[in-house]
């Protein structure tokens, strides 16, 4: 499991949300440099991993793992000139190499360079995507207005907002970072006219569903309207509805696209235009209310990250941890098996919890740190849980390839605003409504 309530990436949440490993070297082998370039990446320690993987190609031009994992780097901070030579570097060295493959068709559909991730999804063996982004037409995800304060219609157990889709009713969207695109339900795509460019069938929790993918005309939240959007549906065998509680989600794609609060305290969503004159008011803003600027990753598709601390009985651990905002889920953050036996955090081994991650059944166990903290944002001796069975690391094609702690989640989120800039790749955490 990579976090609460995330399904891997070919599961439902890839396409349409459930609603409302290394290859070989090529060429001269550097064991000693490639063993410390893997070493710090999977520590997280991105920038001196890139170094590090730059020492291993002036040596070894030929080296496909620290091509692949100097891009990679690039990736995560959407330094997309550096992911796109190195990336293509290691598609060249290796054409059927399906990790670099896919991550640099993820590098051009940030871009939206459609077009251009098209053949790199036929060759990391995602068809469908490879027919979804070969269907958009034209400019997607075009920006129409300026900006949006769209207020949460609930909070718990899920958030929600309105939307308009193709200028029709208002209808009740979730939203949540651990999805990628924009979903509908079954019955909002077919209201607005959705034909599939491609399907699958897909596992969920014990079944199967439909996992449709198409393209949308217009999706608008307050005065932000986007237009010609990738967006995914899921369906029942008989084509109803999988879930009720909501009209559709909305994933990581659509708030990449924009300059977003997610203010849990205001009660409400704020979006912008990304421009480098709104990040600058933004992060100015931040500041002034106390927050620091804590870095960005994002890591395939969708998965944010960036550095927090746990703390329990035998000490604290500070590294790489997921951030999820929206869904829906009681506790504030969720822990690696690891890392509450290693930090001595207080687990209540009698009462398991059965879930579900990635679409599958999980057992977790409720445990509650002395202190979780992301900047100056914490919480003590609140309730989190943990997984024993879920790994520090998942390499890719399923996971990040790098180790993180945990997650934080939902609750922990209430007190405060978040604000994500994915164009200094900064997140900001302010206590209070923002302003």
């Amino acid at each position: 499991m990579l976090a609460d309530g995330e399904f891997n990436r070919r599961s439902l949440l890839r396409g349409a949300a459930v609603l409302a490993g290394t290859a070989g070297l090529l060429g001269r082998a550097v064991p000693a440099l490639a063993d410390s370039g893997d070493a710090l990446f999977k520590a997280g320690r991105f920038e001196e991993a890139g170094r590090a993987y730059e020492e291993i190609l002036k040596r070894d031009p030929r080296n496909l793992p620290a091509a692949r994992g100097r891009g990679y780097v690039g990736l995560l901070g959407n330094r997309f000139a550096d992911a796109e030579k190195y990336l293509k570097m290691a598609v060249a060295l290796a054409p059927g190499d399906k990790d670099a493959s896919y991550l640099l068709a993820d590098c051009y559909i940030r871009q939206d360079k459609f077009a251009q991730s098209v053949p790199h999804w036929k060759a990391a063996g995602e068809d469908n995507y490879a027919k979804w982004f070969a269907a958009v037409r034209g400019a997607g995800y075009q920006i129409h207005g300026e900006s949006a304060r769209v207020p949460l219609t609930q909070l718990d157990p899920t958030p929600l907002v309105e939307a308009s889709v193709n200028g029709g009713p208002a209808k009740r969207f979730s939203f949540y970072t651990g999805a990628p695109n924009l979903s509908l339900s079954a019955s909002v795509a077919k209201e607005a006219g959705l034909v599939p460019v491609a399907s699958q069938k897909v596992d969920f929790e014990g079944g199967s569903v439909w996992g449709h993918y198409g393209i949308l005309e217009s999706f608008k939240l307050g005065g932000i309207e986007l237009r010609n959007v990738p967006v995914g549906w899921s369906a029942t065998e008989s084509g109803e509805n999988v879930g009720t509680d909501n009209d559709g989600l909305i994933g990581t794609w659509v708030f990449y696209h924009l300059l977003t609060t997610f203010d849990y305290a205001g009660r409400r969503l704020i979006l912008r235009r990304r421009t480098p004159s709104t990040a600058r008011q933004v992060r100015a803003a931040a500041i002034r209310a106390g927050a620091k600027p804590l870095p960005l990753w994002l890591a395939r598709e969708q998965y944010m990250h960036s550095t927090g601390t746990f703390t329990g009985a035998d000490g604290s651990r500070t590294g790489v941890v997921g951030v999820n905002l929206g869904g829906g889920n009681e506790i504030a953050a969720g822990l690696v098996g690891e890392t509450a036996k290693q930090l001595g955090i207080r687990t209540d081994h009698d009462r398991q919890i059965g879930t579900f991650a990635q679409s599958h059944p999980a057992v977790v166990y409720p445990c509650y740190p002395k202190e979780i903290r992301l900047g100056n944002a914490a919480a003590q001796q609140i309730y989190c849980y943990t997984n024993p069975n879920q790994k520090v690391n998942v390499p890719l094609p399923f996971g990040t390839g790098f180790n993180t702690l945990g997650w934080f989640s939902h609750a922990f989120w209430k007190p405060y605003n978040i604000t994500v800039d994915f164009t200094d790749m900064n997140l900001y955490i302010a206590q209070g409504p923002a302003t």
